[in-house]
């Protein structure tokens, strides 16, 4: 990736990339800490770029009863160049109007009595912070990249960026 130091990275350009990808892809993956199941496929939902993402499941899934009342969980998100994993505090909410909000025909096919089912939970996780890698090079640079990293030991390839975005005040 690059080799640019921890105060060269462009944080701004980072927590953008982020919510590009978080809009461009709407499924990732979630999993959650301390859980020895594998992350799972999740539709995520964005706010215009605030860091709360959200979530349609079951009551009786085993997400759900992982997470019981609260917990800490990962979510990550590829786009064609950024990549990215985020952290953060994830709980069940009773928000009417979010779910409105959110609601669409995709969430109402796994729900028999759509949004009034007693199954349907809304799940909220305020983003702590998440590590990005941003690809700048297309195939042509990539290549160049790595026939002068192979060329020159001391040549580092620079395709991309890298960094910890604060997404939450502490």
């Amino acid at each position: 990736m690059s080799t640019h130091h921890q105060s060269d990275h462009d944080t701004a350009k980072l927590r953008d990339a982020l919510f590009d990808a978080l809009e461009d892809q709407r499924t990732g993956m979630l999993g959650v800490q301390g859980s020895s199941s594998h992350m799972q496929p999740m539709t995520h939902y964005t706010d215009d770029g605030a860091p709360v993402l959200r979530f349609i499941t079951a009551r009786d899934t085993d997400l759900a009863r992982e997470i019981g009342t609260s917990g800490t969980a990962h979510f990550t998100v590829t786009s064609k160049d950024t990549y990215a994993c985020m952290k953060g505090a994830i709980r069940p909410v009773e928000d009417r109007a979010t779910l409105e909000r959110l609601w669409s025909p995709a969430a109402d096919m796994w729900f028999e009595g759509g949004i009034d089912d007693p199954s349907v939970l809304l799940l909220e996780m305020p983003l702590d912070d998440a590590a990005v890698w941003t690809i700048d090079a297309n195939a042509l640079q990539f290549g160049i990249e790595m026939i002068r990293a192979n060329l020159s030991e001391d040549h580092k390839p620079d395709l991309g960026d890298h960094g910890i975005v604060k997404l939450r005040a502490a």
